[in-house]
């Protein structure tokens, strides 16, 4: 029996691969005539979807790639950009989508179990202790959006932006026009990933001018608009003195925008906000968001490239660092003098 891969089901379908993992994935932006098609094309050729692969034969060697936040828009769109620049490739690639509070290096383990998988691009991963749990496994990985020198895995390369230099940036915009009390969303601010180090670059800014951060203005928070909704509320009802938010994701950026207006608070006249990443909503919020995108469509592509350089030729381990790009946009301004007294 022929095994579907998602370019198969795409071909058929007369559609990209990213729309069909939208569908797999239940997006809700996909066009409803289109999903009555891909979902027909799906069951009639009895193919299992990519978040779990028992429709594949043992002796098809797979690469999985772990998107550890499904409701983060920003990994989001980083998984479909690594699945087209595979479509053009004789590669089988599988993925899955997991929370972001759940483990991705179990999950890798899972997948391993059920598939020959000969190779991993872990999106939007944390390296911690539970790395461990994959070093048993003699096969290349990959680490988007967090540089994984630290993992310790002979067989691991990354690929990112400069984390720490991006969250210096992001302060120092802050600090030239007058901010002094700025708000931080984030998550664990000493965990190893790519945001701890967006804030470690952070505070090196303030130390660098003769400040001190306080950490009271840090705010630990889940990545949607929900999450970032609820934490403004509460925490700019309780911090009248901040005058800017500075959201580690787009994502929660727009939330917490909401939840400023709901509140009486104006962007930027009370509150400046910048976000983190580049999506697309970005542009269209009002005011539109300012932000510091990752080059989605680079860092896909690297990531491809990398794991099949290791997984072919046996390359050796690489760490990249592309460049992230600052938008300054209309949600940034100095502060009011009358500003949050």
């Amino acid at each position: 029996m022929k095994v579907y891969t998602i370019r198969d089901i795409a071909r058929l379908a007369g559609v990209s691969v990213t729309t069909v993992s939208r569908v797999l994935n239940h997006r809700p932006d996909v066009n409803p005539e289109t999903r009555i098609r891909v979902e027909k094309i799906i069951q009639e050729n009895h193919f299992v979807g990519n978040t779990n692969a028992r429709g594949l034969k043992q002796n098809n060697e797979v690469i999985a790639v772990v998107v550890r936040g499904r409701s983060n828009p920003f990994l989001s769109n980083l998984a479909e950009a690594i699945l087209n620049r595979a479509s053009s490739l004789d590669d089988i690639f599988i993925t899955e989508y997991i929370d972001e509070k759940d483990d991705e290096f179990q999950t890798a383990l899972r997948l391993s179990f059920q598939n020959a998988v000969k190779g991993i691009i872990f999106v939007g991963s944390l390296i911690d202790d539970r790395v461990r749990a994959i070093r048993s496994l003699d096969i290349p990985v990959v680490f988007t959006t967090v540089n994984a020198k630290s993992a310790n895995l002979a067989r691991a390369s990354s690929v990112a932006i400069d984390d720490r230099a991006m969250g210096y940036q992001v302060a120092s915009e802050l600090l030239s026009l007058g901010h002094r009390r700025v708000a931080v969303f984030g998550a664990d601010p000493v965990a190893g990933d790519s945001l701890a180090m967006r804030f470690q670059g952070f505070c090196d800014a303030f130390a660098d001018h003769g400040l001190t951060y306080r950490q009271e203005d840090y705010c630990e928070t889940r990545f949607s608009y929900e999450a970032g909704y609820q934490a403004a509320r509460t925490f700019f009802s309780e911090h009248p003195d901040v005058t800017a938010l500075f959201s580690m994701s787009d994502t929660v950026a727009v939330g917490a925008m909401r939840a400023l207006k709901d509140l009486g608070l104006s962007v930027p006249e009370d509150i400046s906000v910048i976000g983190f990443d580049g999506i697309d909503i970005s542009r269209y919020t009002v005011p539109r968001l300012t932000t510091l995108e990752q080059p989605v469509n680079e860092i896909a592509m690297r990531s491809v490239d990398l794991l099949l350089d290791m997984i072919d030729s046996n390359a050796e381990p690489r760490h990249i660092l592309v460049e992230g790009i600052y938008h300054r946009r209309e949600s940034v301004a100095p502060p009011s003098p009358a500003s949050r007294t």
